[in-house]
């Protein structure tokens, strides 16, 4: 069955678009149900996330990318004809390759991030759940987690920082021993110290703090992270206990001063503290790099991070970009060796079913009385004629057509001699 990938993603299509047909964690059973009795597609999986939605199917030969957005824009209810312009689609190999790029993150908004792969995982098991994939998709994906897992272990294109918030707890990472064990303030609760949060855990810290104008806002990012939720008003009374201090709110004054640093290194009897300010306009004043023992960094100094992290990640990307070459050829063959495997167990079950035939019929005269010698005669005959009835018609529709290609590979399958050589010696 021929596979086929349609869908849009950040690059082809801007939010306005992507929200409109992304699929609700709800919707996802139903629209594979409607993919599937629709005869849209034999197997489906949806991988819908913030950057793309896109339709992984294993279609009969009647089905075209066309057809799949149309699908897309009725079960959605929007234009087919405002849809299709961002839509991109890909068959065969070019599908076997787009979601293995997609898997090891090379597809990504961000180079390299590991969540996609999460979420593919995720819409995999949707699919298997529901019984809505079967043999072609079941290989291609297991293929593609382990092409990814490769990327990842073979390649560094996960390992360098590519975000603010990545470049964040990487600098903190080169300067504390043991990240592990440090006391972590971060100063905010938006999208940025989330991810930041996110980092930090993935990290392994044990203790956080989350320090926020609102105290509700500040428990909600707390109780996701497994983390201490305080106010800004309560700064002066944490700060002494934190190793990194991370900041990023939208305040147009400094938070954090030169005396309030300087009260908390005191305290801390000068253990080494690093504060971080990835803010604009900056939440530290710059002044605080004046006191001993702290190191302050800011968003321009983490640039330079970023720009080392996004090259290395280039150039692992082009070490990943064979990995996914040697996959979609491993495929490949995968997919031929079933084919062949196939073929092998339709024709000897053919064979079973002749053999169990004429069995049937000797038992049958044998039980009639009939002598046995006139019975395995007449059961050899029939065997034999039987097994030789297609190739005799194929040999003979090849010599009417002189198709001499034909016989030579039939005289090969069929292990027949050419003993005219021998014979005139």
């Amino acid at each position: 069955m021929p596979l086929i990938t349609v869908g849009v993603n950040h690059k082809t299509a801007p939010v306005a678009i992507r929200e409109k047909i992304a699929f609700a964690p709800e919707q996802v059973f139903d629209a594979l149900s409607s993919l599937i009795s629709q005869k849209y597609a034999e197997e489906a999986i949806i991988v819908s996330t913030c950057n793309r939605t896109e339709l992984y199917c294993s279609t009969d030969d009647s089905i075209e990318a066309s057809h799949l957005i149309n699908w897309l824009s009725q079960y959605h209810v929007i234009e087919s004809a405002s849809l299709k312009p961002f839509c991109y689609s890909y068959y065969e190999d070019d599908s076997v390759r787009h979601i293995m790029r997609v898997a090891a993150g090379l597809d990504s908004l961000i180079l390299g991030e590991p969540q996609i792969l999460g979420q593919i995982k995720s819409a995999y098991a949707i699919s298997h759940e529901g019984q809505y994939i079967g043999s072609q998709l079941q290989a291609l994906f297991q293929r593609t987690f382990s092409i990814a897992k490769k990327v990842r272990t073979d390649t560094a294109i996960g390992e360098n920082p590519v975000s603010i918030a990545f470049a964040a707890v990487s600098l903190a990472q080169r300067i504390f021993a043991d990240v592990k064990n440090s006391t972590v303030l971060l100063i905010g609760a938006g999208q940025t110290i989330e991810l930041v949060s996110r980092h930090l855990k993935e990290s392994g810290v044990k203790r956080i703090i989350v320090a926020n104008r609102t105290l509700e806002r500040a428990k909600v990012l707390a109780t996701e992270i497994g983390a201490e939720a305080i106010l800004l008003s309560e700064i002066s009374d944490y700060l002494p206990q934190a190793d990194l201090v991370i900041s990023s709110t939208a305040s147009q004054l400094p938070i954090i001063g030169k005396g309030l640093v300087e009260k908390a290194i005191a305290k801390r009897r000068h253990n080494p503290m690093l504060l971080v300010d990835i803010a604009v306009p900056r939440d530290i004043e710059p002044e605080v790099e004046e006191v001993k023992d702290v190191y302050l960094y800011t968003v321009d100094d983490l640039h330079s991070v970023i720009e080392e992290g996004v090259k290395a990640r280039q150039d692992a990307a082009k070490s990943a970009e064979q990995i996914i070459d040697n996959g979609v050829a491993e495929f490949r063959r995968s997919l031929e060796s079933r084919k062949v495997s196939d073929l092998i167990v339709a024709y000897r079950n053919n064979a079973e079913d002749i053999k169990s035939t004429e069995y049937n019929k000797a038992i049958k005269l044998l039980e009639s009385g009939q002598a046995p010698e006139e019975i395995l005669k007449k059961m050899a005959h029939n065997l034999m004629n039987k097994l030789i009835h297609d190739p005799t018609l194929f040999l003979r529709e090849a010599g009417a057509n002189e198709d001499t290609q034909a016989l030579d590979i039939a005289q090969q399958v069929l292990g027949i001699n050419d003993n005219k050589d021998s014979d005139n010696k």
